[in-house]
């Protein structure tokens, strides 16, 4: 009989709506968190315009683990 282990998060925090993620010269902001996907904005810190993009949170996971994000903002309590 097959046993499935429990989905671990990769990184300590689990992402929210609002995070602010540092990865070296870039902010990361998560804009919008569902069930697969995510809504974020990455690009520099003083940027203006900033396009929003959209992956799978495991796609985004795993690009934050590979280049050492931060938190520096936690996100809005609801």
């Amino acid at each position: 009989m097959a046993t499935t282990k429990a989905k671990r998060s990769i990184l300590s925090k689990p992402l929210e709506n609002g995070q602010i993620w540092r990865l070296g010269e870039a902010n990361l902001k998560v804009e919008m968190i569902g069930k697969l996907l995510v809504h974020y904005k990455l690009g520099a810190p003083k940027a203006v315009r900033v396009p929003t993009s959209i992956t799978g949170i495991s796609t985004l996971e795993k690009y934050m683990k590979k280049n050492k994000a931060r938190l520096i903002k936690n996100g809005v309590a609801a």
